[in-house]
């Protein structure tokens, strides 16, 4: 739907025809994406689902996190107190470390960054 001109509304079969996700599944996803105001949708044949803010301001991580829940691999690399071994555990940095960099990483791309590079990857001067 982020690929679509602002302001036109795309249906679940639409959607569900161009990516090869099933209806209910994009039911599903969509459910917590408009509740938390990423997308919004409007009943009726004319009607569907679109972005209910600029691209640029969700990113992938916002989406992440609303549909998959916390990022973080192990509970210990952002709550203390979880363990008995965590002021001696050398693993635990290597789990700090890699939720900062994941969090940093999905969190620095957005919507519009993804459908520019859609666009360039479609466009017939793309080579690989």
């Amino acid at each position: 739907m982020s690929l679509l001109p602002k302001g036109v509304y795309s249906s679940t079969r639409a959607i569900a025809g161009d990516t090869g996700i099933s209806e209910g599944y994009l039911e599903q996803l969509f459910i917590p994406l408009r509740r938390a105001g990423i997308i919004k949708g409007i009943r009726g044949p004319q009607g569907g689902y679109l972005p209910a803010k600029p691209l640029k301001k969700i990113t992938v991580g916002e989406i992440l996190r609303i549909v998959e829940g916390p990022l973080e691999p192990v509970d210990c690399a952002v709550k203390n107190n979880l363990c008995t071994r965590e002021a001696k555990c050398q693993s635990r940095a290597v789990w700090k470390e890699l939720h900062r960099e994941i969090t940093r990483c999905v969190d620095s791309i957005n919507m519009a960054d993804l459908v520019r590079a859609y666009e360039i990857m479609d466009s017939p001067e793309y080579q690989i």
